[in-house]
C-alpha cells in the first residue's frame, strides 16, 4: 500500500475543521457554480477533481496491466473517480458516498471509466 497526495479530499480552507452549522448554505448555487466555488484558502471540488484524475488515470493503467486496483479515499475523491466516469464534474456533485462504502469503476482502453456500482457494501 502507499499514500498518493492526489488522492487527498478536497482542500476545504477556512472552512476545514468548522461544524457543518457554522459553514455557509452552498444551496443556491447551481452545479457548475459550486463545482467552481472555492472557500478561501481552500480549492474548489473542480480544481480538486484535476488533481485527483492522473493519479486515478495511473491506477487504472496499473490496473489493466496488473488486475484490479483498490483506492481507499474520501467522499470527494470517489466523486471526483465518478466525475471522470461521467465526463461531468459538477454532475458529480449530485452523487451522495456513503460512509465506508464501496464504489467501484471499470477501467476501459484510452482513460475511459464506467461506473459498475456506487455505495455498495464489502461483506
Amino acid at each position: 500500500m502507499r499514500e498518493d497526495a492526489r488522492l487527498w479530499e478536497q482542500d476545504f480552507g477556512v472552512w476545514d475543521g468548522r461544524d457543518y452549522g457554522d459553514l455557509p448554505d452552498l444551496g443556491t448555487l447551481g452545479g457548475p457554480a459550486l463545482a467552481h466555488h472555492a472557500p478561501e484558502g481552500g480549492e474548489s471540488f473542480s480544481d480538486m477533481a484535476a488533481r485527483v484524475a492522473p493519479a486515478l488515470h495511473d491506477a487504472a493503467r496499473a490496473a489493466l496491466a496488473e488486475g484490479p486496483v483498490a483506492v481507499v479515499a474520501h467522499a470527494g475523491t470517489v466523486r471526483a473517480g465518478l466525475a471522470l466516469a461521467l465526463d461531468d464534474v459538477s454532475g458529480a456533485l449530485a452523487f451522495e458516498v456513503g460512509h465506508l462504502s464501496a464504489t467501484r469503476l471499470r477501467c476501459l482502453t484510452g482513460g475511459v471509466f464506467s461506473v459498475i456500482s456506487v455505495n455498495g457494501v464489502l461483506a
